[in-house]
């Protein structure tokens, strides 16, 4: 990835978008309510749901946790 890359996907970045640091926070209480309500997450936290679909190792991390939440269900 060169210079330009980098700079187009900054461009493109969802502005809802909370970054890491604040999805990491509340990852925890997101991956329980998606558990019990996927809409109702998304609804009450948007930057995150739109952090998940841009970010692979912050959506690696969900899924990790939304597997095992979804296990003790």
């Amino acid at each position: 990835m060169n210079g330009l890359d980098e700079l187009d996907r900054f461009l493109r970045t969802d502005p809802r978008d909370v970054g890491c640091d604040k999805a990491l926070d509340l990852l925890h209480v997101y991956v329980e309510l998606v558990a019990r309500d996927p809409d109702d997450a998304r609804r009450r936290y948007p930057g995150i749901a739109v952090h998940l679909r841009a970010c692979g190792p912050c959506n690696d991390d969900f899924e990790g946790l939304l597997a095992v939440v979804s296990d003790a269900i």
